[in-house]
C-alpha cells in the first residue's frame, strides 16, 4: 500500500552515490523533503524528469526543500549518471536489500525488481503533504509538486 498524504513518512537510512548514508529524519526540524523515486538511471523518460529538476532546482532550493531521487540501481550507476547530467541533489540506492525503502513507500514493482514514479512531499515534522505515483512509461507532472511545496509556506 501506498504512503498517503497525513501519514508519517517511513524512516530510512540510504548510501548517495559516494556512499555516504542519507536518513530521511535527519532533515526533520530543518527542511522539507521531496523524495522521487524512478525506474532507471539512464533511461529516457528518467533522464527527462531528473533534468528538469536539475533546471528548475532553484524552485525548491529557494523554498529549503532537500531533494532526494531514489531508485534500486546500483551507487556506480547512480554516480555516473549524476556526473554526466549535472544533478545538484543525491540520488540514493536502493539496490540491497533491494527496493527495501522502495517497497515501504508502496512504489515497488516485484515483477519487474525496480521502483516505480512514486513522488512524496515529506513536512519539516516526517509528515507527508503530498503523494503522487506514476506507473513505468508515465511521466509526471511536476506542477503539482511546485503547488505542494508552495502550499508548505
Amino acid at each position: 500500500m501506498t504512503v498517503e498524504v497525513g501519514s508519517q513518512a517511513p524512516d530510512f537510512t540510504l548510501n548517495d552515490y559516494n556512499k555516504q548514508p542519507v536518513t530521511l529524519s535527519q532533515f526533520q526540524g530543518d527542511k522539507p523533503v521531496l523524495l522521487v523515486f524512478f525506474p532507471f538511471a539512464f533511461s529516457g523518460i528518467c533522464t527527462g524528469e531528473l533534468c528538469q529538476l536539475r533546471d528548475e532546482f532553484s524552485d525548491y532550493d529557494t523554498k529549503g526543500v532537500q531533494v532526494l531521487g531514489v531508485s534500486c540501481d546500483a551507487g556506480f550507476s547512480l554516480k555516473v549518471w549524476a556526473e554526466q547530467e549535472n544533478y545538484q541533489f543525491p540520488l540514493l540506492s536502493d539496490f540491497w536489500p533491494h527496493g527495501e525503502v522502495a517497497r515501504k513507500y508502496g512504489v515497488f514493482n516485484d515483477q519487474a525488481g525496480l521502483a516505480v514514479r512514486g513522488t512524496f512531499l515529506i513536512d519539516t515534522t516526517g509528515v507527508v503533504r503530498f503523494a503522487e505515483v506514476n506507473q513505468p512509461g508515465e511521466a509526471r507532472d511536476q506542477a503539482a509538486w511546485k503547488k505542494a511545496v508552495a502550499a508548505l509556506a
